[in-house]
């Protein structure tokens, strides 16, 4: 592999600190995950499907904010590289600062739309289903704010090619989350709001923790202490620039699964609980391709801010060849031990046959086009090329996944492998679309002044 020159701005040890701790961070989170759904499995598959409907809401919600601090985290980034300190952490403060606001914000819409959500959005779910997903809902929703805070700081920290501290705390989070779920689950029997109580309560503590970090003097970006509440409009509206079109792509692609996921449980629990856990499983499969993802919109929005595109397309290359070989790695391992990890969920025969094809057909797809598709669009977001992302990924969405899904799953009588084959569909349109934006060195046109 060819040296990194000195002079660069990341050496390999650079990148070494700044993606282990984010494969780490994301291992830890998607564990969490299929634990919980292991721990909630035990209450049965009603549950199961309960808590996989109400994540995907949780997951558009968050996203809507998350892309915001994302617009921060890039802001803040090509200031650094700009060696702007000062504009760095005013930028740091105005990304916390919106961020919380359009959370809590969030939050409340979610609990004026409860029901609509549970008997409309979630389309005809069983009874017990509906009951499991009405407690999940109201316990989980009031975390919000604080997940809001939490990746707010987080990605700052990434900004600044720091992810170790927002892998300690969400090691901590996530050891609440689960020593919580087996003490109210399995002695406190209290069932589905066993495993959200302590999601409730790890957000609370992560919000936190990332909070005193953020605020310590000494680092490169860091907020105000103490901490004013103030908004600086011409810093809010360069965060915005990004934050807007990524969160409205985020926001639609999630809207989009949640349709899909309609037609998903129109095929009953058996479907709804494979894809549950197929969804889960799956994130495990696209795990170094999320951390390395993250990776490439630090290390790129730094070069960016020092104009210098000779390094963006250095890094991209280096870091694309790492996420290929990680996610061929690790998708062995996953194919390889899915007979124990399917015995671990106690499944139905029919369950398991079928979340058996969707993980082998997921790890083919993720092996060979995730990588463009997702890898390439952080590059141009950090160049500011985000609404021709925003676009792309929104028409492809409802083109390829949406309406795909709907011929797949119903007319070919695909069932629930339908719609997984028309979301790859999704990631080949868009991938294929990225990649020639890329070399075509149009996105370097959507770069603007950072003063």
């Amino acid at each position: 592999m060819k040296q990194i020159p000195q002079h660069y701005l990341f050496s390999n040890i650079d990148l070494r600190k700044l993606i282990v701790p984010l494969i780490i961070e994301q291992f830890l989170s998607i564990a969490v995950g299929m634990i919980d759904s292991i721990m909630i499995a035990s209450v049965g598959e009603a549950a199961v499907s309960a808590i996989s409907l109400v994540d995907t809401v949780n997951v558009l919600i968050i996203n809507l904010f998350t892309a915001l601090a994302t617009g921060g985290a890039v802001v803040a980034g090509q200031y650094i590289g700009m060696k702007q300190k000062e504009n760095s952490c005013k930028a740091a403060n105005q990304t916390l600062i919106f961020t919380t606001i359009i959370a809590i914000i969030v939050m409340g819409v979610i609990y004026i739309l409860k029901n609509f959500i549970l008997h409309t959005v979630f389309g005809q779910i069983e009874d017990d289903v509906a009951g499991y997903a009405n407690t999940y809902l109201l316990i989980v929703s009031a975390s919000i704010p604080f997940i809001g805070i939490y990746n707010a700081g987080a990605a700052l920290f990434r900004a600044m090619g720091n992810s170790k501290v927002s892998m300690n705390t969400s090691l901590i989070m996530n050891a609440v989350n689960i020593v919580g779920n087996a003490i109210l689950i399995y002695g406190f029997k209290m069932e589905i709001a066993g495993a959200a109580i302590p999601t409730l309560i790890s957000r609370i503590v992560a919000a936190v923790i990332i909070t005193v970090r953020i605020s310590n003097q000494n680092l490169t970006i860091h907020i105000d202490k103490p901490f004013k509440i103030y908004f600086d409009f011409r810093m809010i509206k360069k965060i915005l620039r990004i934050g807007v079109p990524n969160s409205l792509e985020n926001s639609m692609f999630q809207l989009g699964k949640i349709l899909v996921l309609t037609i998903v449980t129109a095929f009953g629990t058996m479907a709804i609980t494979a894809n549950a856990v197929s969804n889960t499983i799956a994130m495990f499969q696209i795990l170094p391709g999320m951390a390395i993802c993250q990776a490439i919109l630090t290390v790129s929005s730094q070069c960016v801010g020092a104009n210098d595109y000779e390094q963006v397309h250095f890094y991209t290359k280096r870091l694309l060849r790492t996420l290929y070989m990680f996610e061929i790695v690790v998708n062995i391992v996953v194919v390889l031990a899915l007979p124990l990890i399917l015995k671990a969920y106690n499944l139905s025969e029919q369950t398991t046959e079928l979340t058996k094809q969707i993980i082998w057909y997921h790890a083919i797809c993720t092996c060979t086009i995730w990588p463009f598709s997702f890898a390439l669009p952080n590059v141009l977001r950090a160049a500011n090329d985000v609404v021709v992302t925003m676009i792309v990924a929104v028409v492809s969405m409802w083109l390829f996944r949406v309406l795909a899904s709907i011929v797949l799953a119903n007319w070919l009588n695909m069932g629930v492998l339908g719609v997984w084959v028309a979301m790859t569909i999704d990631w080949l349109v868009r991938g294929i679309i990225f990649t020639v934006r890329y070399k075509s060195h149009i996105y370097k046109k959507a770069v603007s002044k950072i003063e």
